[in-house]
């Protein structure tokens, strides 16, 4: 099939927009040169998922100023990310694209932490965006996809922990979209120096429930020697966006990165989350939960590529198909040449509640090494009816029952998110997307 080359924007709308912003000139030229790549490159091609008719490049793209909002008059949707008792001392918030909400504890400014949005960090930390950015995670021109959100970029975050500061509380971040077919096209950038630490979690929450909309999204998580980072997400994209979601992470020596993701869109949705172990005795847990419904179409990766000596990464995915949704999990663990003493492990399930739900899991194991462990698990299949007998013989509803099972099914993923609030936000998702 030949990939259509039409694009929603040419190169003068693309250079307004950088100036517009004032971003740097490096900025500008690479967003233009991204552009250019996009016409040739071609698109990403998710194993047993069939992407070319799917809705990468319709959408508005419109910025606007005066978002602005304060704490006490959050609309509902917002606060239930909240403890409404306890907020968040840490928190950004992005509304249609622009920072609508900011707030950082002192001592963290004091010792440096940057805690912002992509384009002030561009005016006011520019050397160290610029070191990050697109550079060792991510790529501009892997695919089409990648080449489009360099190219398009319209939001995001930038945080950078100096070296040798442990953040004990979570920096949390809203991304709310309220305009029906107004694009994402996010940049996350997570950098943490040498013995540091942080907990990062971030929900994606729009509107668009028929009007089509675009959500790009790269995320780079960059974790020096022996820095520590929790990365945790909740997606709720409506069911009329289509998502693309880029989440990759670099650790260096003995450092840790831990994914939590719930990936709860409503439309078509393509997730990789991609880890490289380039230190002696990095780690990595990456764990994702999905569920999907209507005729929703998902392909979720998560992988582990171990360089280092002793690098060990473990993945874990569990999925809940109802109606006619489909749902790919790919678990791919590489172990290259060198990295001796290494450690893959990975275990995906899905579970279906409906005759025409589908669900798939691919476990991959690619081994350059001999002196190394890997193994795998994967399963698909419908819920116990043992589990279900038990349950009900101790007095439980069917329907309780089956509630039970599937919130026990899914528990692994959702504890590890790190904070109560956004735990039982994803919680209530999962309610009403399964009931």
């Amino acid at each position: 099939m030949t990939v259509e080359t039409k694009l929603p924007y040419e190169k003068e709308y693309i250079v307004q927009f950088s100036e517009g912003r004032k971003e740097p000139e490096w900025m500008k030229s690479l967003r233009v040169q991204a552009l250019e790549q996009a016409e040739t490159l071609e698109m990403p091609k998710p194993d047993k998922t069939k992407i070319g008719k799917w809705n990468f490049t319709r959408f508005a793209h419109d910025y606007k100023e005066g978002n602005s909002i304060s704490m006490t008059n959050l609309p509902v949707e917002i606060q239930d990310f909240f403890d409404k008792d306890n907020l968040p001392e840490n928190l950004l918030i992005q509304r249609n694209q622009s920072l609508a909400f900011s707030s950082m504890n002192k001592d963290l400014k004091d010792k440096g932490v940057i805690f912002t949005d992509i384009f002030t960090a561009m005016q006011e930390h520019e050397e160290l965006v610029k070191r990050y950015y697109m550079k060792d995670a991510v790529s501009v021109d892997e695919h089409r996809l990648t080449a489009l959100h360099a190219a398009l970029m319209n939001g995001g975050i930038f945080v950078y922990v100096p070296k040798n500061v442990q953040i004990e509380v979570p920096l949390q971040v809203v991304f709310w979209n309220e305009a029906p077919d107004n694009a994402f096209f996010n940049h996350v950038l997570v950098v943490a120096d040498e013995n540091s630490s942080l907990t990062y979690v971030e929900n994606y929450i729009s509107h668009n429930e028929e009007e089509e909309s675009v959500a790009n999204i790269i995320t780079e998580v960059i974790a020096h020697n022996n820095a520590k980072i929790s990365f945790g997400a909740v997606d709720n994209f409506a069911a009329g966006t289509t998502t693309y979601i880029n989440r990759r992470g670099i650790a260096y020596r003995d450092a840790t990165i831990d994914w939590a993701l719930g990936q709860m869109n409503d439309g078509n949705t393509v997730s990789e989350n991609i880890t490289n172990l380039i230190g002696d005795n990095s780690l990595c847990h990456a764990k994702t939960v999905t569920v999907g419904r209507g005729n929703q179409t998902q392909n979720i990766t998560a992988k582990t590529v171990h360089w280092g000596k002793n690098a060990e990464g473990y993945i874990l995915q569990h999925g809940v198909m109802k109606d006619s949704a489909t749902n790919i999990f790919n678990g791919i663990g590489k172990i290259e040449n060198g990295a001796s003493g290494s450690n893959a492990e990975q275990t995906s399930r899905v579970l279906m509640l409906s005759e025409k739900a589908r669900g798939d899991a691919n476990p991959i194991l690619l081994i350059e090494e001999d002196d190394v462990m890997a193994g795998h698990a994967a399963s698909v299949g419908r819920v116990d009816p043992l589990q279900l007998y038990y349950l009900m013989s101790r007095g439980i509803t069917k329907t309780e029952a089956e509630r039970l099972v599937i919130h026990g099914f899914l528990a692994p993923v959702v504890s590890q998110l790190p904070i109560a609030s956004v735990k039982e936000q994803l919680t209530q998702v999962i309610e009403r997307k399964v009931y």
